[in-house]
């Protein structure tokens, strides 16, 4: 006991002196009366924590500066992404620079990017960033690497996932490459365009922003070998990426999914039409039969819904009316048949009209709608193959023959009306496909229009030109390089700009070949490749006394049939397309003529350029809001050649012809107003840069039988809506490239260049459809006339092109 008490726990001496009697603690063990340590000790190490604390009261906590990188998928940084970058700063990101944002992450940031938020962090910089340093709306790294510069800045900044803000603010490269504001909005061309989501933005005090930024910096040429491969899926109604590698040389199962593609698209565009959908309440069971009327260039009934019968479901129904949908071709007999996915059938046109009569041409090779009676007691000269997915006996008596009708672009994007009301089916719509690989309708359509508002003005606007941007573009027919005269017509053209203002000078001159008369390096009178070179030598010659064109404009070069390297071996027949743009081979003297004046005018990378695009190729403006579409090709002769013959088929008079053009009624893009598809009247002169500029002639218009050949072109073609309606036979086609061939949605333009039709500019269902024609017929075959060239002025502003004719 005497040893357990003289311990100092037990000590009743200590525990007396240690007591602070004006602060009382009680004991930690109040049963055996043990007493807490002392207080004092412990308050001087809290001072002493106090005063370290107080030393680095100025001193940022210093985070874990080891980072493990990880490899970061884009797609799995995207829900992040939107919801930062997209929702929050309301700004678009490309998929490109996605990938550039996944890949800094995933370096700087390691495996806490998700855990610790430190992505949302970083990500949500980058768009302060871009937003204070005037970038646009469209987040993308472009020509001038923006993005790239941007974050090659922050990494001097990040510190364990995190962006330092004190070397944040001692950093001189917050701006890429210390740019200022001015600089930076200059370089992404948004100069004094204050784009925002207010509506305030869309009000009449645009027209009064003073705009610098060229027209030309919102142009992108697409090539149809680089743009993205869709396909339609039928279970899931919506387009996806076509992921296989695409061949020149495919398997022949490709062939097979070419047509399905083209029926699939035609297909879900009927069944979306009110036309063809069954009515909720049973109000046409009268036993009426529906039949193939025509109202506003619609198939259309007021009594009942059209009902397509695939082709296998007729076997049993002997002597009963169906409609049809499916490919027109030709049986192993060498008579017709269609063919939709389920089967095939010969069909009777002995008793068939065209509806609307005069209007288009059936061939075979076409998508098309046939009513009339399934006759099983016919007989099968087929193949023998009865049954589903073969040919079905019988054959099918057509009463009625006509294609698809076509739908308008803003009721395939579901775009808005101008009063806010949605139009027909636009639910259902594809505003979120990104079908050009510029972004898609729903995500930067509005803005993209707001910027087009702002840049071009409004349609109409009385305002001068010269405070907006430039607005139009040249499209130069077949330019024979080998005949001296298209050279002497090409210089009166561009002396004819070059001596206007500059504003008037077009922001793009697009000429299409052929660029040779005869089958470059195909044998014959067609000459080598030294000569053909030398024929662009020319034409380098020729533009290049026009340097303040030069580099100011985007010239585009779309190669024809006779144009190589296919021409090597088609020896002038009809090439595979798409095809690719003329070699670089012979070109480097009109890409010198270019470079020597970006470097007399200072412009260096951002003046004009030469591109040498594909056939077919496509304009984008402004990201999805304006779709030019250049194609080259002498279709209606090859319509013409392979149309089926219908036995009530006579020439009409021009009475009956007019009517028949006044029936063809496209639905305004201000509403559903009905209008006329006629030839454009506005066929008036150029702007009077020479004195020597004609006024052109309608000759078109004034005859009945070239006014008939246009508007059969254009309702063919773009009912279709595929740039090759024929047999692979006739026309043939890269499978795996098909989908750059579809018309849908509808282009907002459609550059047709038939040397053998006559000029023209026509709208048709909001598209408008222009064919430059030859830029000389001196031959009058196509109503030209000795010395006068012609060419077609297009409007991006209005959406409209004129035939402007100049004597030379």
């Amino acid at each position: 006991m005497d040893t357990a008490a003289a311990t100092p726990r037990h000590q009743p001496a200590s525990i007396s002196s240690h007591l602070d009697i004006t602060n009382p603690i009680p004991s930690s063990s109040p049963a055996f009366g043990t007493p807490a340590f002392p207080i004092q000790p412990r308050r001087k190490a809290q001072n002493n924590e106090a005063s370290n604390v107080s030393k680095l009261k100025f001193q940022a906590p210093k985070p874990s500066s080891t980072i493990l990188p990880v490899i970061l998928p884009p797609q799995t940084l995207r829900p992040i992404a939107f919801r930062t970058i997209t929702k929050k700063h309301n700004l678009t990101l490309t998929s490109p620079a996605l990938a550039q944002l996944a890949t800094f992450v995933g370096k700087f940031c390691g495996s806490g990017w998700r855990e610790e938020g430190l992505a949302e962090r970083v990500l949500d910089d980058v768009a302060k960033t871009w937003k204070r340093n005037g970038g646009g709306i469209l987040l993308e790294d472009g020509k001038d690497k923006v993005l790239t510069r941007l974050l090659r800045s922050l990494e001097e900044c990040m510190e364990g996932g995190r962006i330092i803000e004190a070397k944040r603010a001692n950093s001189a490269t917050t701006r890429p490459n210390g740019m200022s504001r001015e600089d930076s909005q200059t370089s992404m061309g948004m100069s004094a365009l204050d784009v925002s989501d207010s509506e305030e933005v869309a009000s009449d005090d645009e027209t009064s922003l003073k705009v610098e930024a060229d027209t030309r910096t919102h142009l992108r040429i697409i090539s149809t070998l680089s743009q993205p491969r869709l396909h339609y899926n039928v279970s899931k109604k919506l387009f996806e990426p076509n992921t296989n590698a695409p061949s020149f040389l495919p398997s022949p199962s490709h062939k097979t999914s070419f047509f399905r593609s083209r029926y699939h698209l035609i297909h879900q565009r009927l069944m979306r039409m009110e036309s063809f959908q069954t009515p909720t309440f049973a109000a046409t069971a009268k036993g009426r039969i529906p039949s193939l009327q025509r109202s506003a260039s619609s198939v259309i009934t007021t009594q009942q819904a059209y009902k397509i019968t695939p082709i296998a479901n007729l076997l049993g129904r002997s002597g009963t009316q169906h409609l049809l949908l499916g490919l027109l071709g030709a049986a192993t007999t060498g008579e017709l048949a269609i063919t939709d996915l389920t089967g095939s059938i010969l069909v009777d046109m002995s008793e068939a009209s065209l509806q609307p009569q005069d209007s288009l041409w059936a061939c075979p090779g076409m998508i098309v709608l046939i009513e009339g009676v399934y006759d099983e007691d016919a007989g099968n000269h087929g193949s023998g193959r009865g049954g589903v997915g073969g040919v079905i006996g019988g054959r099918f008596v057509a009463i009625t023959v006509t294609g698809p009708p076509c739908e308008r672009r803003d009721v395939t994007l579901g775009i808005m009306s101008k009063e806010g009301e949605n139009l027909k089916h636009s639910s259902t719509g594809f505003g979120w496909v990104d079908f050009l690989g510029v972004g898609s309708e729903k995500a930067i359509g509005d803005k993209m229009r707001r910027l087009e508002r702002i840049t071009l003005g409004r349609p109409g606007h009385s305002a001068e030109s010269s405070k907006f941007g430039r607005r139009k573009m040249a499209m130069l027919g077949e330019m024979l390089l080998d005949n001296p005269r298209v050279l002497e017509a090409l210089r009166k053209i561009l002396a004819s700009y070059a001596a206007g203002p500059p504003e008037e000078v077009p922001l793009s001159f697009v000429l299409m070949g052929n660029f040779v008369s005869n089958p470059s390096m195909g044998g014959g009178t067609g000459g080598g490749s030294i000569e053909y070179k030398e024929h662009f030598d020319s034409l380098a010659s020729v533009v290049a006394e026009f340097s303040s064109i030069l580099s100011t404009t985007t010239f585009v070069f779309v190669p024809g049939d006779n144009d190589p390297w296919p021409s090597a071996f088609s020896a002038g027949a009809a090439t595979p397309i798409p095809r690719e743009g003329v070699p670089d081979l012979f070109t480097s003297r009109i890409r010198r003529a270019f470079t020597n004046a970006n470097n007399e005018s200072g412009r260096g990378e951002g003046g004009g350029e030469a591109v040498w695009a594909t056939n077919p190729a496509r304009l984008s403006l402004f990201g999805p809001v304006h779709e030019v579409v250049l194609f080259r090709d002498d279709i209606s002769s090859r319509f013409q050649r392979t149309a089926v013959l219908f036995n009530n088929h006579e020439p009409e008079a021009a009475g009956e012809a007019e009517q028949t053009a006044r029936e063809d009624a496209e639905i305004s893009e201000d509403g559903d107003v009905a209008r006329p598809m006629e030839l454009d009247s506005d066929i008036t002169q150029a702007v009077s840069h020479q004195p020597q500029l004609q006024q052109a002639q309608s000759d078109v218009s004034e005859n009945t039988s070239a006014a008939t050949t246009t508007r059969k072109l254009v309702k063919t073609l773009v009912d279709q809506a595929f740039l090759s309606p024929f047999p692979t036979s006739i026309r043939p086609v890269h499978w795996d490239y098909a989908s750059s061939l579809h018309l849908y949605p509808l282009p907002t333009s459609l550059v047709l260049t038939d040397a053998e039709a006559p000029p023209f500019a026509v709208s048709y269902e909001g598209c408008h459809v222009m064919n430059p024609g030859r830029v000389i017929d001196e031959s009058g075959s196509v109503g030209g006339k000795k010395g006068v060239a012609r060419w077609i002025e297009y409007d991006v502003r209005i959406k409209r092109g004129s035939v402007r004719e100049l004597r030379f």
